[in-house]
């Protein structure tokens, strides 16, 4: 029997046909028992979970993973930490500030200890500071937030603009018995710092510096002043009567020199250009005077068919302007090497309405002539004299009675009677207004400038004289220019005969 015992073995073995009975479980055989033994389990997992209540429900433990994450047990590297430079830093400030108990007394030793030790180390100092600057954002970039910070500088045209001027007068003056005309000129601001006022028949002299008042001279009978002007050196003021003369003063020994006549009307308007004084007369005609010689009368001209209310040689000497009743403005070149005008106008300008009192050459740009109208025009014309054309025109508002350029600053200033009664600052070349100046309640007549170009005084028909201090000059910026300019020779040093 146990030969077929063995035989039936080695037929089992050999047999491919039949299932295996010994050996190791095939795969399909160990997967299909695992899905069953989990479905088993949560079968189990969700029968518990309905049976039992709780208030919160439970929450299913991660399954962790078999492969680690890479660099989970690995430290953050210490590099990126911010470690401020202590260049700057005053370590012994430092110390010194924290080691203080305030609870502590202190006695008398200790606080001069203190005092010193406050002094030497200097407290006002920062204990962490930066080195340097953070580093500004790339070319092109117009994100602000990319930079820390930063700072700019205020432009200085900004600064400028915003500069203070005050609305109120510095001083106010009382000028009794101004004669309210508007075509006379009776204020000057001489270079010596002294103001001459004509009040009536009188001529005072105001030292701006001092503020001493005195008397230069009176007229007789119905006589009274018409016009006055300084030299631009000196001591010397001219005077225009309403007798058609020219009365030349030396102010330092209250002494009259000389009289110049001429004209058969009022002398309404005066310029001074070196060593010839111009005047304009009611009858149109304008006379230059030279003061050196016996007979003074240089030029006479037929400049406009009614009165001549303004005058005004330019800053080089090389051009006259005159403004007339008969609403034209006339520019005059000089004769070659002297210092009076031709006789034949060089430009005529019609554009304005009203007469033209109100002249004023720019001090940086010798071509350059600001005029302004009467009540029927009330505009500011500016003139370009090398070319004939007018650059700007500006619609006032008001009677144009006196205009004047800044020296410190590129503005202009007009004075203004019917109807505003005011004083107004422009800048220029745009033109636009900065500031107007009120008070006067009554027309303004006549502006002035002080010699350092800093107070305007303004003379109002309200009889009073009001400075403003608008052209103050920066501190920071301005040089004194005094030193380097030579201070040109007087025009009268030679004898007047």
């Amino acid at each position: 029997m146990s030969q077929f015992k063995f035989w039936n073995d080695v037929n089992t073995v050999l047999s491919l046909d039949g299932p295996i009975t010994k050996g190791p479980q095939p795969r399909y055989e160990r997967k299909k028992m695992s899905s069953n033994s989990f479905n088993l389990s949560k079968q189990r997992s969700l029968s518990s979970s309905s049976i039992s209540v709780t208030k919160t429900p439970c929450k299913t433990p991660l399954r962790k993973s078999k492969t680690p994450t890479p660099n989970k047990t690995g430290r953050t590297p210490a590099g990126d930490r911010f470690i401020p430079s202590r260049v700057a830093s005053n370590l012994d400030l430092a110390h010194y500030k924290l080691s203080q108990d305030p609870n502590q007394e202190e006695s008398s030793a200790k606080k001069e200890l203190k005092r010193m030790l406050n002094e030497n180390l200097h407290c006002n100092q920062r204990v962490l500071s930066y080195a340097k600057k953070a580093p500004a954002a790339s070319e092109g970039f117009q994100n602000p937030m990319r930079v820390l910070y930063s700072h700019t500088r205020t432009p200085a045209s900004v600064k400028a603009a915003n500069r203070y001027i005050p609305q109120a007068p510095d001083r106010i003056l009382d000028a009794p018995d101004i004669i309210d005309d508007f075509y006379l000129n009776l204020m000057d601001w001489g270079s010596n710092n002294v103001l001459a006022a004509a009040l009536g028949s009188h001529v005072y002299l105001w030292n701006a510096g001092t503020g001493n008042i005195e008397q230069l001279l009176e007229l007789e009978g119905n006589d009274y002043v018409c016009s006055l002007a300084w030299i631009q050196e000196g001591d010397s003021l001219a005077v225009g009567t309403t007798e058609g003369v020219v009365q030349l003063w030396d102010c330092a020994r209250a002494k009259r020199l000389r009289v110049m006549a001429g004209h058969s009307a009022r002398v309404g308007s005066l310029a001074w250009n070196s060593y010839v004084v111009t005047s304009g007369c009611r009858s149109g005609q304008i006379l230059h005077h030279d003061v050196r010689q016996r007979e003074h009368v240089l030029a006479t001209i037929s400049a406009h068919s009614q009165e001549v209310c303004g005058l005004a040689w330019s800053p080089d000497g090389r051009h006259l302007a005159s403004g007339g009743n008969d609403n034209m403005v006339n520019v005059w070149s000089a004769v070659s090497g002297g210092c009076h005008s031709n006789n034949t106008p060089l430009h005529t300008f019609g554009q304005h309405q009203a007469a033209i009192k109100a002249l004023a050459w720019c001090p940086w740009q010798a071509h350059v002539l600001a005029t302004g109208g009467g009540t029927a025009d009330r505009h500011i014309r500016i003139w370009n004299c090398n070319t004939g054309t007018c650059v700007h025109s500006i619609d006032t508002k008001s009677q144009v009675s006196s205009l004047l350029w800044a020296q410190n600053y590129k503005e202009l200033v007009s004075g203004h009677g019917f109807a505003n009664n005011e004083v107004t600052i422009w800048k220029y070349p745009a033109m636009t207004k900065v500031a107007d100046l009120k008070g006067h309640t009554a027309r303004v007549l006549h502006l002035a400038m002080s010699p350092d170009g800093s107070t305007i005084l303004s003379a109002g028909a309200d009889e009073t004289l009001r400075l403003w201090k608008c052209f103050v000059k920066d501190p920071l910026k301005t040089k004194d220019k005094e030193a380097t300019v030579r201070a040109r020779p007087s025009a009268l040093k030679q004898c007047i005969r």
